[in-house]
């Protein structure tokens, strides 16, 4: 295992920054995901990683190692880097056995027959692909072949593992069987990892930390559990979750640890949120609660908020309500299936209360506070 620090790396192409400034230490045996919409800069910082792009400005060090340093001029080719790098392609030799493909590098290590064939087996095994040896990668699935991928990095025991996008040409209920073998997979080898994805599920699934990428720029760093209840702004907000996010922008009437809100555009409907530290009074801000912690209703309650439904979507055992609030449209997750559902309509009235969500600042869209969760959160 090695730790991986980055620090003030920049990588431009031209006149754009793919990489701007970048600080970040991952380390011995973490679970690393770079997460982001297309164009963040989370492949090319990989491709920094891996060595495959050189940088215009920072440096990057494995442990004491210096492998990459502008300022001294320092860059170790890829093969000296001692990493193994995954790609979404799963790039296997399609005359070679299952076998050849995996002990391809092994032979090039001093290893006798034996000893490559021992290493071999085990791998497969772990990654499922036992009895599967003698098979051509045209004689595979593709969830198959990503594996003998996998297989192919892993067994040469490299200390830095680098993932781009390993999953995304493979169908979702493929995606979610490999995502297991995957954490299976890191917790028996515990090398340091990197992961890249655009895909939140597979960041929040598999990592031991997540960097929300944009514009080259880390927006937040933290565990799966602080990047989804606690985001740093509203950038992390909208991007994770699915369904999305709901936003309401409010008006802090009195402040407090029960502070009284109204909607910001003036309806009388006043309610009260359980904020984990006083909300400033006289003070517009934004919330932003997830669909599974907004709670529905068809019975009016006390300091709940009237809302009309636009339509629902079943998906088995819950439902997707869209609901209309004050001039903002909201999306509900409401547990239970179709027959228990019944009773919501079309354009009905329903009360909506929040069980836990957070507020930012409107200017500088900063994580202001949490409301709603208790010590067990």
């Amino acid at each position: 295992m090695q730790e991986i620090t980055i620090t003030r790396l920049t990588k431009r192409f031209g006149d754009v920054t793919a990489v701007d400034r970048l600080d970040l230490t991952i380390h011995d045996g973490e679970f690393v995901t770079l997460l982001g919409p297309s164009g963040c800069g989370k492949t090319t910082t990989l491709r920094c990683i891996a060595g495959l792009e050189e940088s215009n400005e920072g440096e990057i060090r494995f442990g004491d190692q210096v492998v990459f340093s502008a300022a001294e001029g320092i860059n170790v080719s890829p093969g000296k880097r001692g990493l193994g790098l995954v790609f979404q392609n799963y790039a296997l030799w399609p005359h070679m056995t299952v076998f050849k493909n995996v002990s391809f590098g092994l032979a090039h290590r001093g290893l006798d027959r034996q000893q490559i064939r021992e290493q071999v087996e085990k791998i497969l095994a772990l990654l499922g692909l036992s009895g599967y040896d003698e098979r051509f990668p045209s004689e595979l699935s593709g969830g198959q072949q990503q594996r003998v991928a996998i297989a192919r990095m892993v067994v040469a025991e490299p200390k830095i593992l680098l993932f781009d996008e390993p999953l995304s040409n493979l169908d979702a209920k493929l995606r979610m069987t490999l995502r297991a073998e995957l954490k299976r997979l890191h917790s028996e080898i515990k090398a340091t990892t990197v992961y890249v994805t655009h895909d939140q599920l597979e960041a929040l699934t598999l990592s031991s930390r997540i960097s929300v990428m944009r514009d080259g720029q880390i927006q937040h760093l933290g565990t799966p559990r602080e990047v989804y209840h606690f985001p740093a702004n509203l950038f992390v907000a909208e991007f994770m979750g699915n369904p999305t996010t709901n936003f309401l922008p409010i008006r802090v009437v009195e402040s407090g640890e029960l502070a009284q809100c109204t909607m910001s555009d003036g309806s009388e409907h006043t309610f009260a949120l359980m904020a984990s530290e006083a909300f400033p009074a006289n003070r517009d801000i934004m919330l932003a609660i997830r669909p599974e912690d907004v709670l529905l209703s068809a019975e009016d309650l006390p300091g709940a908020l009237p809302a009309t439904v636009y339509t629902t979507l079943p998906t088995g055992a819950e439902c997707i309500t869209y609901v209309r609030l004050s001039g903002s449209n909201l999306e509900i997750v409401v547990k239970g299936d179709e027959e228990d559902l019944t009773c919501l309509r079309d354009n009905q009235t329903v009360w909506l209360t929040f069980k836990r969500g957070n507020s930012f600042d409107t200017a500088s869209e900063q994580l202001v506070g949490s409301f709603g969760f208790d010590s067990r959160d």
